[in-house]
């Protein structure tokens, strides 16, 4: 058995059986990517749930209507921090985006499909996101430039990083991509943390996001009026760049374990 090989496995799912996922695993096997069919249907699924590193939906009328599946695959995606592509017209994805949020997925392919592209696709997402290259997105949201820069130079040689200066920003960065972590300014003009906190978390796309404040006071008074908002920590403005990067890397940590 080629170990290697196998911790790459791509899971395919579909309600039916179809000559296009045939098709498709023939190429992956090409690119030396191991991969299987699954049926959509959550026994069939879950027997590859701790092997698989990527999942492919094929979406149709009949996987509309199995709204548990839809939610196995979604909390599965986003518990074992797996890569989920749709492959499907745009009435299918619009009916079953709802079900699957926009956060938990990695890329749609709109028919007719171009093999080649998807499996291109497939193995750079493999490549960038399993054993030592795989790397978590953490947003950063804060109206000082200068230091908001300075926050992404620590990070971006452990994570992915994006940046908004403003809640505005920050809605329309994660319609377009994931985020694991968002630290979110605290004290912003025109909308607040605590103001974009609250938008985020009306928001069904983004309000399971993890949020830790970054806060310039460290007195009882407002530390207590930060946590009264529920974000997973708050980081003092002061905080050193070592600081930083042990106590992103324990809640990621701890995370995963849970």
């Amino acid at each position: 058995m080629d170990i290697a090989k196998e911790a790459r496995k791509v899971v395919i799912v579909s309600a039916t059986d179809t000559f296009l996922a045939k098709s498709i695993m023939t190429k992956l096997d090409k690119a030396r990517i191991s991969s299987v069919f699954a049926h959509a249907d959550i026994k069939d699924i879950e027997q590859y749930a701790n092997e698989m590193e990527l999942i492919v939906l094929f979406l149709s009328e009949e996987l509309v209507e199995k709204p548990d599946v839809l939610v196995y695959l979604k909390d599965t995606v986003q518990d074992k921090e797996y890569g989920l592509i749709l492959i499907g017209d745009e009435e299918q994805y619009d009916l079953i985006i709802n079900k699957i949020h926009k956060q938990t997925v990695t890329e749609w392919f709109k028919r007719p499909l171009d093999i080649d592209l998807l499996v291109k696709k497939i193995g750079s997402f493999l490549d960038e996101n399993t054993g030592d290259k795989h790397k978590r997105t953490v947003l950063i949201v804060d109206d000082d430039i200068t230091y908001m820069r300075t926050i992404y130079e620590w990070l971006k040689g452990s994570y992915r990083v994006g940046m908004a200066s403003n809640g505005v920003q920050a809605i329309s960065y994660l319609a377009k991509n994931k985020a694991d972590l968002i630290l979110l300014d605290y004290e912003m003009p025109i909308a607040d943390g605590p103001q974009v906190l609250s938008m985020l978390k009306n928001d069904s796309e983004t309000g399971q996001i993890p949020v830790m404040f970054l806060t310039g006071r460290g007195d009882k008074e407002s530390v207590m009026s930060v946590l009264g908002l529920s974000p997973v920590d708050y980081l003092l403005k002061t905080i050193d760049r070592d600081t930083l990067l042990v106590k992103l890397a324990t809640f990621f940590s701890i995370r995963k374990a849970d």
